[in-house]
């Protein structure tokens, strides 16, 4: 059974920083995409990021047509079968909950993620 396991969010004021953790267990394929995805208090669930085996991460734009890319990091410890997510400079708009997903295939569409953590939250205070 696949699951996902995140940590690492908290409250902070805007300009500080977090570091997610998400741990996987239960996949046979050590080959696969991991990636964040974030849901603020009414609105749509949006992609951060997502990472393959072996590559490196991809940055999704957000709403406001910028990118996280140079605020955010994501990247994997496959030993540990770890991903993280950290972030800096953050801003109230970063404000929501964040989760990890995992698939066979790498995808910009969430529907296409078959697994997922349980989120955690991660509040910027103005």
């Amino acid at each position: 059974q696949v699951r996902l396991v995140e940590s690492g969010g908290g409250s902070v004021q805007t300009g500080g920083s977090l570091r997610l953790s998400c741990v996987l267990s239960g996949m046979a394929d050590n080959r696969n995409c991991m990636a964040w995805f974030r849901q603020a208090a009414g609105k749509e669930r949006e992609g951060v990021g997502r990472i393959f085996t072996g590559t490196s991460p991809v940055y999704f734009p957000t709403p406001y047509g910028d990118s996280v890319k140079g605020r955010f990091t994501i990247s994997r410890d496959y030993s540990k079968k770890t991903l993280y997510l950290q972030m800096n400079d953050l801003k109230p708009e970063d404000t929501a909950v964040y989760y990890c997903a995992a698939s066979q295939g790498c995808w910009n569409d969430r529907t296409k993620y078959a697994w997922w953590g349980q989120g955690t939250q991660v509040t910027v205070s103005p």
